[in-house]
């Protein structure tokens, strides 16, 4: 799959009711990239363990680098950040975030383009539409406006990649270190490119003076082998491990959401994110709602959602059982991209076994 701008903003969607598997800009050294530990027994096959290999990146270890992260964000550092649909604009040689033009056009990552060998359309990353006075079952974008646990679940991710400032969404999620957020991988690692630099996340982002719930800077990075190797969207899901806020880790301050692998595909879901693109400005939690379906070229596993949110959007959790009346629900995907010839549909990646060995390394890192 040849993939041409990432989205580095999230929406929120995704498929099938919950299964079993339910459970609970001055970038600082770059660490060396290593293979973390996997869920995979060694009996496993080649092919499948490439599938579940898990990749660490080391990000803001020691309080020097976490303080440097901190002071690198200042107000107006946030506002001036970009959402990554805009990284085709920049130039570069390796990965989604360089080298974009020219390419065969097909999709765009929270608003980029993938080519399939023949007249499919580009995908582009994920905007807000109005406010209901209660949530909708079906939206392709509205204002959050309820409250409730996802309104401090959510934030916004604020990142470096080349020297230039980006946006995207995220959410934490249940685990045993209380410190980890999901998101989607091109807002964490270029593909087959960098990782990201400054990566600081804010629950329950108002603006870029309203962070009623501090901000969290990375310490560890986890992506999927087969997006560290080539931007492989079926794979499109990064987790980083927090470090602690004025000695708080972050499940406490704001709470967790479930996550579920391998659940039915199909199904009602509630999708979330900061779309920071025209007509939004980033400021407010957005969410879409409706059922998803498969992806109609035949290019990925993912499965879509009617959502109108633009960019800035990416990696926005998507959750069924969701009660809009407590904010409550279960994460089964997240935000990726959008076809070019198709702007109301958002994609998002299958949590299967191998995102399920992402999330259990990654939550006892």
């Amino acid at each position: 799959m040849t993939l041409s701008t990432p989205l580095l903003a999230a929406v929120p969607l995704l498929a099938g009711f919950i299964g079993p598997a339910l459970v609970g800009a001055a970038p600082g050294p770059q660490q060396t990239e290593r293979p973390a530990v996997a869920a995979v027994s060694a009996p496993t096959r080649h092919h499948t363990a490439a599938r579940h290999e898990v990749v660490e990146h080391v990000a803001a270890r020691t309080a020097g680098d976490q303080r440097r992260v901190l002071d690198y964000w200042t107000p107006e550092r946030m506002a001036k950040a970009v959402p990554v649909d805009l990284l085709d604009l920049l130039a570069g040689e390796r990965g989604l975030f360089g080298g974009l033009t020219g390419r065969p056009v097909g999709v765009l990552h929270g608003l980029s383009g993938r080519d399939a060998g023949g007249p499919v359309p580009t995908r582009q990353r994920a905007a807000d539409r109005g406010a209901p006075a209660r949530p909708d079952a079906t939206t392709a974008g509205s204002r959050w406006m309820t409250g409730g646990l996802v309104a401090r679940t959510t934030g916004r991710v604020f990142l470096t990649v080349g020297g230039t400032d980006f946006v995207c969404s995220a959410s934490t999620i249940k685990g045993a270190s209380r410190d980890v957020v999901v998101t989607a991988g091109h807002c964490v690692k270029d593909g087959a490119g960098e990782w990201a630099a400054n990566w600081t996340f804010v629950p329950g982002y108002g603006s870029a003076d309203t962070q009623p719930y501090g901000r969290y800077t990375a310490r560890r990075m986890f992506v999927a082998g087969p997006w560290s190797r080539g931007g492989d969207d079926d794979y499109d899901v990064g987790m980083v491990v927090l470090n602690t806020s004025r000695g708080r880790h972050v499940a406490d301050v704001v709470g967790a959401q479930e996550i579920a692998f391998n659940a039915p595909r199909g199904g009602q879901v509630f999708g979330f994110g900061y779309p920071a693109d025209p007509p939004y400005d980033g400021s407010r939690l957005v969410y879409c709602a409706g059922r998803v379906k498969g992806d109609p070229h035949g290019q990925t596993r993912d499965q879509g959602l009617g959502c109108t949110m633009t960019a800035g959007s990416s990696g926005g959790p998507w959750m069924t059982r969701f009660d809009p009346a407590t904010g409550r629900g279960v994460i089964t995907s997240l935000s990726s991209f959008k076809y070019s010839d198709d702007r109301r549909t958002m994609y998002g990646p299958y949590f299967g076994d191998a995102v399920k060995a992402l999330y259990h390394t990654a939550q006892r890192a």
